[in-house]
């Protein structure tokens, strides 16, 4: 009980936004900002873009690595800071500075909802999906981070606590025979060939994946992932000439709008699980995924979908349909979430060596003690620091975006209100 005259210590409340960038390729939140050559972006992977032959060879032609990986710091008024990395380059970092800056400025890091449903509702007139929210997330991350770090506590402990001692992987990349071998619980491989590339695309496929069945043997869980680049007739043939594959999930297979197809692939193989969610966008884009009961399992990026606060809603919205929810990637910030959990049984590890076949950081080299999977699990006692429990490396050369969007090649800054005009004067039309 606290004496009379007393008051409750104040929260510190935050007091600067930064952004800041990532220098060359292979660090920081963007997946797909890596060198030529890796896997993830130079060996042969359909894509929606598969249907045209001059982008068939590499995802970068098309431009899957475009905006870059960004940072946000929130630094708190006792001097904490939290931090965050996910992928949206300059123009996110334009969006921090010219929109959403204005609500944290001075607000309380533990309101993190009201902080989401304010910047999510601002942005409505032209986000809802896509970029604008992936900013949001990262600021979230970075707002969780703050948080952990002021209250001396890992995130996972702030948002349920341990569910296990334990946490386990799979490992999406082009050889599960070496996702095998570390230890991994399953594998997944992308697709090479696209509906765009007629039936010797769906020799090939079928080719590819008996190839990879035989390799790891008959029992270890194989998924593939369709990145958004099948329809629903195609789906349903390759699913069916796989069966005695022993698939245990496709993943991604429609574009993530055509939720009347997951419909359709359900009634042809309603025996068969089919994932998807990693390119939806907050709770109300998972909803009809979650009601219709068509999918299987469900697959947000915690880096896209809105942070760890919006992704918490999503969670218990699928937990009271049984749906289990396995995030895409996102290296430790899905980690926290994952084994806060109960319906989140593993996670997937992206393989960020160029082969494929050893496991190094998700995030490069952007900070120095990123946990990784050993033997394909990770002990939970590992993310017992506070926040996020990543430390920054010096040597990372991250650039202060301010003085990008200062230069002219930025975006121009908000426009101003038009001069009034005086009677009897004549307004100046320069620019």
């Amino acid at each position: 009980m606290a004496s009379k005259g007393s008051s409750v210590a104040s929260f510190p409340t935050i007091k600067e936004v930064r952004t800041l960038l990532t220098q060359g390729v292979g660090s920081g939140g963007d997946y797909h900002n890596v060198k030529g050559g890796h896997w993830l972006i130079d060996s042969k992977i359909s894509t929606p873009m598969s249907g045209y032959e001059q982008y068939r060879a590499s995802r970068t032609s098309w431009g899957i690595n475009v905006l870059g990986s960004f940072c946000v710091e929130l630094e708190a008024t006792d001097g904490t800071k939290g931090f965050a990395t996910g992928f949206g380059g300059p123009p996110a970092c334009w969006l921090v500075a010219q929109h959403f800056r204005r609500f944290l400025i001075g607000a309380d890091p533990r309101d993190t909802n009201h902080l989401f449903e304010q910047m999510y509702r601002a942005s409505m007139f032209y986000g809802r999906k896509g970029l604008p929210v992936a900013v949001i997330s990262v600021i979230d991350l970075a707002m969780w981070d703050l948080l952990g770090k002021i209250r001396n506590e890992p995130v996972y402990k702030m948002i349920g606590g341990a569910t296990r001692e334990r946490l386990d992987f799979y490992c999406t990349g082009p050889a599960p025979e070496a996702a095998k071998a570390m230890g991994f619980s399953g594998a997944k491989v992308p697709l090479p060939y696209s509906p765009g590339e007629g039936p010797e695309g769906m020799r090939k496929n079928i080719e590819f994946l008996r190839k990879h069945r035989e390799a790891v043997g008959p029992d270890f869980p194989l998924r593939v992932d369709c990145y958004m680049s099948l329809n629903v007739p195609y789906t349903i043939e390759i699913a069916e000439k796989c069966k005695d594959l022993n698939i245990d999930w496709w993943e991604e297979c429609l574009s993530p709008d055509d939720f009347d197809g997951h419909a359709l692939l359900k009634r042809a193989h309603p025996t068969i699980k089919f994932t998807t969610g990693e390119h939806e966008f907050s709770r109300y884009g998972f909803r009809k995924l979650i009601e219709g009961r068509h999918i299987d399992i469900l697959q947000p990026d915690v880096m896209w979908v809105g942070g760890m606060t919006e992704l918490l809603k999503v969670s218990a919205m699928a937990s009271a349909y049984d749906l289990p929810v396995v995030p895409h990637a996102s290296g430790p910030y899905s980690y926290h979430f994952v084994v806060s959990q109960t319906n989140s049984p593993f996670q997937e590890y992206l393989a960020n060596s160029p082969d494929g076949k050893s496991v190094l950081p998700v995030f490069g080299n952007l900070f120095t003690n990123e946990p990784i999977p050993t033997k394909g699990y990770l002990d939970v006692s590992e993310l017992d620091k506070p926040g996020f429990g990543l430390e920054i490396n010096p040597e990372a050369g991250l650039i202060d975006a301010a003085s990008v969007l200062n230069q002219n090649s930025a975006p121009g800054k908000t426009l101003q209100p038009p001069p009034q005009e005086e009677e009897g004067t004549e307004v100046d039309g320069s620019t």
